[in-house]
């Protein structure tokens, strides 16, 4: 059986380590993970051309699936630099790698590209508004992707993405839930929350199917629900009975980067070109939040 050769940036953060665990004993991909550093990864800088350049010949890489994002909201107000750097330049360079040597890329985006303000689900074609500069960087680096290798790359955005790893709302959520007597949670902001295993099954899928389609797509878990939905949820998943949980507007909450008010996209153009079924939010969190209470039993 052939196998295709497949690069993995950013292995370390939530989706990277949702791509090693679905494809490390997939027989069908030779996968390499790479992060700018970290055990069982092999390094690689992608703001580096020469570096990327070398990695992809070195390796046949006919794939590459970039994970990496400077997603610290409200950081990114103040340092524009360096994400520009990172959800802009660093996807030109993989674009131009890309070109020269044949091979595609999945890159992962965000609802942070719209201005929120919509009342019904965002469809790819949607014009684009971002409020922040973690929107309006993701969006150049979409742009720059589609400048250099259109007909090769396919985009997946997402939006509140949570799992096991890393730093996310669900596990915040539950350490204060554990630790704290009472908390208040936004409730006048509202979208479908993500699940990095489904989204990294999703891409699994778009690397295996018969046929390549280029383009814009959406992918999140299926439903609609704002953080303090979502939080009562994960407390009651989590078994936490001991913490008050009281919704509030946004306003009381002041943040340096604005957060959309409506996230839910539009999952129809995934669903239909790929034929899959998008697991319920609630269904996949509760999967979720079995394994981090088992891995800490």
């Amino acid at each position: 059986m052939n196998t295709t050769n497949i690069l993995i940036t950013g292995a370390n953060g939530q989706l990277g380590h949702e791509m090693r665990n679905v494809l490390s004993e997939d027989q069908r991909f030779n996968a390499i993970f790479t992060d700018v550093a970290g055990e069982d990864i092999t390094p690689l800088d992608i703001t580096d051309e020469t570096a990327v350049e070398q990695m992809v010949a070195d390796n046949a890489i006919q794939y590459i699936v970039n994970c990496v994002a400077f997603t610290a909201v409200d950081a990114a107000e103040d340092d524009e630099p360096t994400a520009s750097r990172l959800n802009a330049e660093a996807v030109g360079i993989l674009a131009h790698v890309a070109k020269r040597h044949g091979a595609r890329i999945v890159h992962v985006s965000t609802d942070y590209v719209f201005d929120g303000q919509a009342c019904t689900p965002y469809t790819e074609d949607h014009p684009t508004h971002p409020q922040s500069v973690y929107g309006l960087t993701k969006l150049n680096g979409e742009r720059l992707l589609l400048k250099t290798l259109a007909n090769d790359a396919i985009i997946l955005r997402t939006a509140w993405l949570y799992s096991p790893y890393g730093k996310n709302f669900v596990k915040t959520m539950i350490t204060l839930g554990q630790t704290k007597p009472a908390l208040k949670v936004v409730f006048d902001q509202v979208g479908s929350p993500t699940c990095a295993h489904d989204l990294a099954q999703a891409i699994v899928t778009v690397l295996s199917a018969d046929e390549w389609h280029s383009g814009i797509y959406h992918y999140s878990n299926e439903g609609v629900i704002s953080w303090y939905d979502f939080t009562l949820a994960i407390h009651r998943l989590a078994g936490i009975t001991t913490c008050d949980v009281q919704p509030c507007h946004s306003d009381e909450f002041p943040a340096k980067a604005h957060r959309p008010a409506y996230s839910v996209l539009d999952k129809t153009k995934f669903k239909t070109t790929y034929g899959v079924t998008v697991p319920y939010w609630l269904d996949s969190l509760e999967e979720t939040i079995n394994s981090l209470l088992a891995t800490h039993c």
